[in-house]
């Protein structure tokens, strides 16, 4: 009895996975410190609407990092109105290329 119980949570995990495996995109979107936030705050909550989620808010820059479907992101640029957005994949940088010495 426990390994049917067991199996069967094992499927559902499987199936639930596969059902929610649509590609993610990780980026980072910044703006020029004349942006409203006003406008960030739309960009943002459209994400989140589109079925992406909010990371990171950055406080050094006026941008946020977050994660999603592509479909998310479509919407940045024409949502920002005059305020050019930048969109970069998110990912780990090394300062040495790569070497180590």
């Amino acid at each position: 009895m426990r390994f049917a119980v067991f199996a069967f949570l094992f499927a559902l995990l499987a199936t639930l996975t596969m059902a929610t495996g649509a590609p993610q995109r990780s980026v980072i979107i910044s703006y020029p410190n004349s942006t409203p936030q006003s406008t960030v705050d739309e960009v943002m909550a459209a994400i989140r609407k589109a079925g992406g989620t909010i990371t990171h808010v950055y406080n050094i820059i006026k941008g946020f990092s977050a994660t999603g479907p592509p479909a998310a992101f479509e919407q940045v640029h024409s949502l920002s109105g005059s305020h050019t957005a930048t969109i970069e994949e998110d990912g780990v940088v090394h300062a040495n290329n790569g070497y180590s010495a």
